[in-house]
């Protein structure tokens, strides 16, 4: 877009391996698509010293303070998050909200607690278990899934089966031989060739629905 022209702002959340290398080039990889991407670090604070994932001595260690986290905390610093994003100078007001794994959860969580969310894109990340929690989601919620990895998998129909008797918009798609982390795996010089695939896909759906919240 050009430089005066307003865009779509993102939330971006980061797998429970905190805001590491590869979650910060996808959301570099959405800024170069033309929207604002706000990536925010979870966990910062919370490793030796009030560092930041960086920080942790490895990517275990920085999972394990992502568990140490209350639902409440990470909502409420989600909110600020959207809320920061939002009144960003080249942001339209339109704000969406995506993740990845434990982020992929989060985007769920927050679509029901955000009545301005235009979108949720959950990456291999699970619903809610409340069917009243879902009923009051207010925003389009466009699930992505890997074919191989059966324990979310496991959940998708009940959460269809919710979203849909509280007239819910959920358009779960699978993508074939894909494993769990696909987008992640996908972009590795030996991924598999389900998981490339995958990715590639899933990055031309993410960019097709994307390019209707900036219409």
């Amino acid at each position: 877009p050009e430089v005066s022209e307003k865009v779509p702002a993102i939330v971006v959340i980061h797998e429970n391996r905190g805001l590491n290398n590869w979650a910060k080039s996808l959301a570099d990889q959405l800024a170069e698509a033309g929207y604002i991407a706000v990536a925010p670090d979870l966990i910062s604070g919370m490793a030796p010293g009030g560092g930041n994932t960086a920080d942790f001595a490895d990517r275990n260690a920085a999972r394990d303070a992502i568990y140490e986290l209350t639902q409440e905390q990470v909502t409420a610093d989600l909110h600020a998050v959207a809320d920061y994003a939002k009144d960003i100078p080249a942001a339209n007001g339109t704000i969406a909200v995506a993740g990845f794994c434990w982020g992929g959860r989060q985007t769920f969580h927050l679509a029901t607690q955000r009545d301005d969310l235009t979108a949720a894109f959950p990456f291999y990340g699970t619903a809610p278990d409340d069917p009243e929690l879902l009923a009051q989601i207010s925003c389009p919620v466009y699930g992505f899934y890997g074919g191989d990895d059966e324990r979310v998998n496991a959940t998708i129909e009940g959460t269809t089966k919710s979203m849909a008797a509280a007239s819910k918009i959920y358009e779960p798609v699978i993508y074939d031989g894909a494993g769990h982390g696909f987008m992640r795996a996908g972009e590795a010089t030996d991924a598999t060739e389900a998981n490339r695939q995958g990715r590639e896909d899933a990055w031309k759906r993410w960019k097709q629905l994307l390019a209707g919240l900036a219409d």
